[in-house]
């Protein structure tokens, strides 16, 4: 073990999300989808895209559940390698950013959806860079081959290995259910902001 390199403080993640999120939120209130303005026939693709910005939040939050099976508890103690683990090295950031991606479409935006979903993205990739000079450091060429073979955040699926049955920690998977009502609580976020847009006409900027 290298002493000299500590794991990453998960509170500066968790302080830079809040900041970006509150941030952006700034940018939702006073900008309204130029998809949702649009009538008749022409409200499909409003619709679509919000449908799949639920459907981006759920798979988050289910993806988030998965990946704590294999890793709660044992988080800088070992190379999980297996599960989602076994597609990308970090999953849980993988299913963060799909559950930011979707809380962009739900607002019907694609500048929107490139804005939150872009900024976590790019927000957790510099956390993973911070946690992986640690556990180069901890676990050496072990930790150098898994690298070498699986992506960092955006999957490779043929990688995919799971052994038949996995031990979780459920004190970690239950703190994750905090996390999971935060991603789900994006749902009716996104429904608050289309009624202060069409019903209390929040004075907001067009954009698509």
């Amino acid at each position: 073990m290298n002493s000299a390199v500590k794991p990453m403080n998960q509170k500066i993640r968790i302080y830079a999300l809040r900041v970006y999120f509150i941030v952006a939120m700034a940018a939702v209130i006073f900008t309204q989808s130029e998809w949702q303005a649009l009538e008749g026939i022409w409200e499909l693709p409003f619709e679509i895209i919000e449908v799949t910005g639920i459907l981006l939040v759920v798979a988050g939050v289910l993806g988030r559940f998965w990946a704590i099976l294999y890793i709660g508890g044992r988080k800088n103690q070992e190379v999980m390698q297996f599960g989602p683990y076994s597609i990308c090295r970090h999953p849980l950031y993988l299913f963060s950013t799909l559950g930011a991606l979707g809380f962009g479409l739900m607002l019907g935006s694609l500048v929107l959806t490139v804005l939150i979903g872009g900024g976590i993205y790019l927000i957790l990739s510099m956390t993973a860079a911070r946690e992986e000079a640690f556990l180069r450091a901890e676990f050496g060429t072990q930790y150098e081959d898994y690298a070498a073979r699986v992506p960092r955040i955006w999957p490779n699926t043929e990688l995919f290995k799971t052994p038949r049955t996995a031990v979780f920690d459920t004190e970690t998977l239950r703190g994750n259910l905090l996390d999971a009502f935060v991603f789900l609580a994006l749902i009716p976020l996104a429904e608050l902001v289309e009624y202060m847009h069409e019903v209390l006409h929040f004075p907001t900027i067009p954009i698509w």
